[in-house]
């Protein structure tokens, strides 16, 4: 199968690691001559955590680590479940209109069997009886996974292994709003997805995050201004640890993720990487001030939630602790993450529904280099969205104070980007940059990776 020069990827870089720079070299060694987009999470990620580094270092590392063009997948699509994570990207490619082919990464080793389940997805039969399992206490993930095997079958496990079910969607979307794109399967390499261990070279980025935090944790929140005493600069030798048992998690951290990455949060901590447990108060806070309709118009609330969730709150002692007493069986900790987050950024199910129904209504770039560049201004001929360097041009910070009703289309969907970076903000220990999003421009690398 021949590809054409552009291939958009779809991810979120929480934090970029080997296994991602495994990933576009893997697509530079088979398209040498590629341009390669990447659509990428912003401040919160797809399972409602506060991204550990801000968009624009994200993006700046994928830039380095091999993309050309890094643009930023709305809040309104980011932060939901994987139809809409999937469904936003893709047709952020789309609207480039000039993107040949999406890659990504996922477990099966042929992407046959995703495209077999993809295809009846949409079935209004499956569709009938995937609504009649989640009526009686199934999971969205475990429904369409037990309807897909039972009219492909395609195993369960396949169907039920996380960057496979993104696979699936992602070719989902592909049939709905971009059947003009090809389609190509990387098959990821190293360690399962939520595998919290360090294995060589490759470890899972949930695994990275959870030896951060080990390494941070113990760590006082308050400003230091020398932590050499406390944990290696990647600029100091490690031997300013005593302990081995101390150095342990920093040595794994250098077999599994780029040098700049890691040194970029190693500089970070203790105080500039976020902690989801600092949004509790603010979170008990934005309780006070909401009534049960307003609570109940929450994305992603209904059934009753929002009286689980006002029970719950007067019980919990941390944001963490929260989400674990309110997830159940039919309601996942991703969930759960995600809606206690729109409660925060105020995004309802209306507005959800509303961009559903237009899809993106920008392109936000946040990272680019020469050639990504020469493909942005070739991108002004062919995009069928506007493209934004500037956030200024399209809303200003004194719009954030008009009415909803007073705001453009465009202006609602990026005004809940400014809230998620800010909320971000407030996840760090200390003083966050606030109107970042007005006051940050992209990221151009000038000498990147060869490519």
């Amino acid at each position: 199968m021949t590809f054409a020069p552009t291939i958009g990827l779809i991810a979120e870089y929480n934090p970029f690691h080997n296994g991602h720079v495994y990933q576009l070299a893997k697509l530079r060694e088979l398209h040498p001559d590629a341009a390669i987009v990447v659509i990428m999470s912003g401040s919160f990620t797809q399972r409602g955590g506060a991204a550990i580094a801000d968009k624009w270092t994200r993006a700046a590392w994928a830039v380095r680590g091999g993309a050309d063009l890094v643009l930023e997948l709305p809040y309104a699509f980011a932060c939901r479940s994987a139809e809409h994570f999937a469904s936003g990207g893709v047709q952020c490619l789309a609207g480039l209109g000039c993107i040949d082919a999406l890659a990504f990464g996922a477990e099966a080793e042929h992407i046959e069997p995703l495209e077999k389940a993809a295809a009846c997805m949409d079935d209004a039969a499956l569709q009938e009886a995937l609504h009649a399992r989640i009526a009686g206490g199934a999971s969205y993930a475990a429904a369409m996974a037990a309807e897909v095997a039972a009219r492909t079958g395609v195993a369960a496990e396949v169907l039920r292994a996380p960057n496979n079910i993104l696979g699936m969607e992602y070719l989902r979307a592909v049939r709905r709003f971009a059947p003009e794109m090809e389609t190509l399967l990387v098959q990821r390499v190293g360690t399962d997805y939520h595998d919290t261990d360090m294995h060589g070279r490759f470890a899972s980025a949930s695994a990275i995050r959870a030896a951060l935090e080990g390494i941070y944790g113990e760590i006082p929140s308050t400003a230091q201004s020398d932590l050499s005493n406390v944990l290696p600069s990647p600029l100091l030798p490690s031997a300013s640890l005593t302990a081995p048992s101390e150095r342990e998690p920093y040595i794994a951290l250098q077999r599994v993720m780029p040098e700049d990455c890691l040194a970029a949060l190693m500089a970070a901590l203790p105080d500039r990487l976020p902690r989801q447990s600092l949004l509790l108060r603010p979170l008990l806070s934005r309780l006070l001030l909401l009534d049960a309709a307003s609570l109940s118009a929450v994305c992603g609330m209904g059934e009753g939630l929002e009286h689980r969730l006002m029970e719950k709150a007067r019980e919990a002692r941390s944001f963490e602790g929260l989400v674990g007493a309110m997830a159940t069986r039919r309601y996942p900790r991703s969930r759960i993450a995600r809606l206690l987050v729109h409660v925060l950024t105020g995004f309802t199910a209306e507005a959800a529904a509303a961009f559903d129904a237009t899809g993106p209504r920008y392109l936000r770039v946040l990272a680019m280099d020469a050639r990504g560049a020469q493909l942005l201004h070739q991108a002004k001929k062919t995009a069928r969205l506007p493209i934004i360097t500037k956030t200024s041009q399209f809303l200003k910070s004194k719009d954030m104070l008009r009415t909803w009703e007073d705001l453009t289309p465009l202006q609602q969907m990026l005004l809940y980007d400014v809230r998620a970076t800010e909320l971000r903000e407030l996840s760090l220990a200390s003083k966050g940059t606030y109107c970042r999003d007005f006051l940050t421009s992209p990221y151009v690398v000038r000498a990147s990776c060869e490519k």
